[in-house]
C-alpha cells in the first residue's frame, strides 16, 4: 500500500510540474517581456514551497516504510552534499557551455537506487545547491522539477541494459567486461541524452513569456503544429550548442566513472538490504515457557 501511495506522490508531483511548464500556453493572453527575469516570477515561490513540500513528504512516507530507508535518506543527504559542492564548484569555474557535474550521481543514483531517490536527488540537489550560490530565482522550480524527472527516468535504462546483455553472449557474465560494458554505455549515452533534453525543456519556463521575432517566439492563438517548428528554431538559435557541451559532459563522466560511482552506489545498496531474520534457537526457551 506505501509503495503504491509513494508511486502516486511521485506521479502527481510530475504532473503538477508538466502543468506547471505548460499552463501558459494555455493562457488568452500573456504579459511578454524582453527581461525573462521577470517571467513567472509570481508563481515561483509557490512552487517552491509545493515541491519541497512533497518532497519532504515523499521522504516521511519513505521513513516509515521500512527500518532500512533511514540509512538510504542519511545517504541521501550525503549525496545531496557532494552535488550541491560541485555545483558551487561549477559557479566558481564554470565549464564549456552548459557542461555541470552534477548529473553524474543524479542518473546513477536513480539508475541503482530507484526512481524515487533519483527523484529527491535531483530536486533536492537544485536547491540546496541555489541556496549555496545564490541562484535562487522564478527558474528554480523548474530546474528542481526538471532534474528530479532525470533521476526518476534514470531506471528505465535497466531493462535496456538487460536485453542488450543477454542478446550479446560475450556479456553472459555478471563479472564480464564485456557484461559491465554495454552497462556503462547505456547509461552514459542516456546521460548524454537528458543533457540535451534538460535545456529544451528549461526554455518552456520563460519561453512564452519572451519577445523576439515571430518565426521563433510563441503568441497567444498560435496552433500546436506552429508552436513546436517555432520552438524548434528558437532552440537551435539559442540553446542547441549550449546544451551540446552538457550532453558531451554528461556522457564522458558517466562513461569514464560511471563504473568506479556504479559500484560504490551498489556496495552501499548491499549494506542497506540487510534484513532482519529472527535467530529459532533464541525463541526456543518463550516457546517452552509457554507451553
Amino acid at each position: 500500500m506505501k509503495n503504491g501511495l509513494t508511486a502516486v506522490t511521485y506521479g502527481l508531483t510530475s504532473v503538477v510540474g508538466v502543468a506547471a511548464f505548460l499552463y501558459p500556453f494555455w493562457l488568452p493572453q500573456l504579459a511578454q517581456s524582453s527581461d525573462q527575469t521577470l517571467a513567472r516570477a509570481n508563481d515561483s515561490a509557490l512552487m517552491v514551497a509545493v515541491l519541497v513540500g512533497i518532497c519532504f513528504a515523499v521522504l516521511l512516507l519513505e521513513v516509515q516504510q521500512q527500518a532500512v530507508s533511514a540509512q538510504t535518506i542519511a545517504l541521501l543527504g550525503v549525496l545531496v552534499a557532494i552535488n550541491a559542492a560541485l555545483r558551487f564548484a561549477e559557479v566558481a569555474l564554470p565549464g564549456p557551455g552548459g557542461f555541470s557535474p552534477i548529473f553524474l550521481l543524479i542518473v546513477l543514483a536513480g539508475y541503482v537506487f530507484g526512481g524515487g531517490l533519483g527523484f529527491l536527488l535531483g530536486a533536492l540537489t537544485l536547491l540546496a545547491s541555489a541556496l549555496v550560490t545564490g541562484g535562487v530565482g522564478p527558474w528554480l522550480p523548474y530546474q528542481m522539477f526538471t532534474a528530479g524527472w532525470v533521476g526518476l527516468s534514470a531506471p528505465l535504462c535497466r531493462p535496456l541494459i538487460r536485453l542488450l546483455q543477454a542478446c550479446w553472449p560475450e556479456a553472459g557474465s555478471a563479472w564480464s567486461p564485456a557484461h559491465k560494458e554495454v552497462e556503462i554505455w547505456v547509461l552514459a549515452l542516456f546521460a548524454g541524452y537528458w543533457g540535451l533534453l534538460f535545456g529544451a525543456t528549461m526554455n518552456l519556463w520563460f519561453w512564452p513569456f519572451a519577445v523576439g521575432p515571430a518565426q521563433m517566439h510563441w503568441q497567444p492563438g498560435v496552433s500546436l503544429g506552429d508552436t513546436v517548428q517555432r520552438y524548434l528554431v528558437f532552440y537551435v538559435v539559442t540553446s542547441l550548442g549550449w546544451d551540446l557541451m552538457r550532453a558531451l559532459g554528461n556522457f564522458l563522466l558517466v562513461f569514464f566513472l560511471g563504473a568506479a560511482v556504479v559500484r560504490v552506489l551498489r556496495r552501499f545498496q548491499r549494506r542497506f538490504a540487510f534484513v532482519y531474520q529472527p535467530n529459532p534457537a533464541l525463541a526456543k526457551p518463550a516457546e517452552a515457557a509457554e507451553g
